[in-house]
């Protein structure tokens, strides 16, 4: 039997008896006793509602062929208010590095659910939620935390020092997010040659704004933000920019990957299942490196759009196409990361006539996702049998209506990529 299949198997065992259990009010607990057995998980038809779960298959060595698209009933994750699990609630962190913050957000799309993390978990750190302090932080027992999430890329001293600390204090930590999980839109400022000096220069004095005010306050020498400054009241400090953007498993070991822009709620119930089968019945958890709410296909093979192997002369934005619902978004000329990005979130943006950008990452047997889809694209360059060429004046007419290639092909793996980033080089010998 799959770790799937393990995962969410309907827990057979008798109820433990009342003594070992943690006092609750008689009203709460007969639910739990009068439970139904769980209706079996049924293949998804439609579109999710807000409320379902539907979890696509975990990644692991051992289960390959399980379809995407199974639907969890809500007793498949237990009662919605469990109590607290028989060792007491465990601690749950989540950090944000360098990100957006709509990872951090992302856990209310649990919606009801939130309330099965409140009975199973006390938050100690939760930046859009709970103020849990560093100081905080530092002062718990090495593995205190059973959980930490961690989204964001590691950008600057503040990043890297907060994920080591979480790291140190916890027993299990994910990678939560694409910018975590491969460097994310942080990561593109690798392409910067010259790294966090020429991004501040450019920031502070070359933007209109920042030109502005510069030339009517600061003419003469522009005003660029400090690590160290000297005010009345003492030293302020700032975080140090790094000139190289790192994935959060390139700076502290990792246990598990969550990635998407943000996470699905489907995969969210996927890690919240796995973490509440092992805090309130054993359940083993995935072996270690697995990442949730992915499958083994590429996002092509989830996509419902008809594919006929059409042939494409030229490239563009979706708003310059009149776009066939039916038809794939390719082979009507609109860039698509589907052939290089592994399935799990259920071609949403597809569907919905936007391509895909990525933000899964590659498939298992790819490293590179940006060449990955310059082999996609050249595919259907227009080479037919009664014609079995293409110039390279074609070629190239045809990549150069790509207006930023490394930005669209790297814009969320960069971090993880060969590529890495941008240098400048030496001359002279040097």
């Amino acid at each position: 039997m799959g770790f799937f299949d393990k995962l969410f198997k309907k827990n057979e065992k008798k109820e433990e008896p009342k003594a070992a259990a943690k006092p609750a009010p008689k009203a709460a607990a007969k639910p739990a006793e009068a439970k139904p057995a769980a209706p079996k998980a049924q293949a998804s038809t439609g579109n999710p509602g807000p409320y379902d779960f539907i979890v696509p298959p975990v990644a692991s060595p051992n289960d390959d062929k399980i379809p995407a698209g199974v639907r969890l009933e809500a007793a498949d994750l237990g009662p919605l208010l469990p109590g607290a699990p028989a060792g007491g609630k465990i601690k749950l962190a989540v950090y944000w590095c360098a990100a957006c913050g709509g990872c951090d957000v992302s856990l209310l799309d649990t919606h009801e659910r939130l309330l099965t993390i409140g009975d199973m978990a006390d938050i100690v750190m939760w930046p859009v939620a709970a103020d849990g302090k560093e100081k905080d932080i530092a002062a718990m027992d090495d593995g205190e935390i059973t959980v930490t999430l961690i989204s964001g890329a590691v950008r600057n001293t503040e990043n890297e020092h907060m994920a080591k600390l979480l790291r140190q204090k916890s027993k299990i930590v994910v990678s939560y997010g694409t910018c975590a999980v491969f460097g994310g839109s942080p990561a593109l400022a690798n392409l910067v040659p010259g790294g966090a000096k020429d991004i501040l220069d450019y920031v502070y004095t070359k933007t209109p704004s920042s030109a502005n005010f510069q030339n009517d306050y600061h003419k003469d020498a522009p005003q660029i933000p400090q690590e160290k400054t000297q005010v009345p009241e003492g030293e302020l400090t700032i975080p140090t920019l790094y000139d190289t953007v790192k994935t959060l498993d390139q700076v502290i070991d990792v246990d598990y990957y969550v990635p998407g822009c943000p996470p699905l709620p489907e995969s969210i119930s996927n890690l919240l299942a796995a973490v509440a089968g092992f805090v309130y019945n054993g359940v083993p958890l995935p072996p270690k490196g697995t990442t949730v709410g992915v499958t083994t296909r590429t996002l092509c093979e989830e996509c419902p759009r008809q594919k006929t192997g059409a042939r494409i002369t030229e490239l563009k934005e979706p708003y310059q196409v009149d776009v066939d619902p039916n038809v794939c978004l390719m082979e009507q000329g609109i860039l698509c990361l589907g052939p290089a990005t592994v399935g799990g979130c259920g071609a949403r943006c597809t569907r919905a006539g936007q391509p895909c950008r990525g933000c899964y990452g590659p498939t298992e047997d790819v490293q590179e996702q940006g060449a990955s889809i310059f082999t996609a694209v050249a595919s259907l360059f227009p080479i037919l049998d009664e014609d079995p060429t293409c110039g390279e004046d074609k070629i190239i007419e045809i990549m150069s209506s790509i207006k930023d290639p490394l930005g669209y092909f790297y814009a969320y793996t960069l971090g993880k990529s060969l590529i890495k980033r941008a240098v400048t080089e030496k001359t002279g010998g040097n």
